[in-house]
């Protein structure tokens, strides 16, 4: 995982709103995301990018506070939430955490895959 800043390091996870840690949750599971494809397989970019919108597509835009167009209400307030819980991890320094909700949430998508 990307190293904290030392300012962030100092920041209480606690002390911040939902919608906050959804926003640099957003941009771990991001990263997680691509890197996950990078490690599959050496694709084009334009072949990871519509790639990696679909894996992230439900928390697109979660953090603006609109329902996207493409996702239900629940699928809005579960992704948000998703998001939120990422960030509060990253800011509390939960690498370890992350790495393992995010291979159950993959070893998921993959399972809804095969049916």
């Amino acid at each position: 995982m990307i190293g904290i800043s030392e300012e962030l390091k100092n920041t209480d996870p606690d002390l911040l709103s939902p919608l906050t840690l959804a926003f640099i949750g957003d941009t771990v599971f991001d990263l997680l995301v691509r890197g996950n494809l990078v490690m599959q397989a050496n694709r084009p970019v334009g072949k990871l990018h519509p790639l990696a919108a679909k894996r992230v597509c439900a928390a697109a835009h979660a953090h603006t506070g609109r329902v996207p167009k493409s996702a239900s209400s629940a699928e809005y307030h579960s992704a948000t939430g998703l998001e939120a819980l990422f960030g509060w991890l990253y800011l509390s320094g939960q690498d370890k955490r992350i790495e393992e909700l995010f291979e159950h949430i993959s070893n998921a998508e993959k399972a809804d895959e095969v049916k």
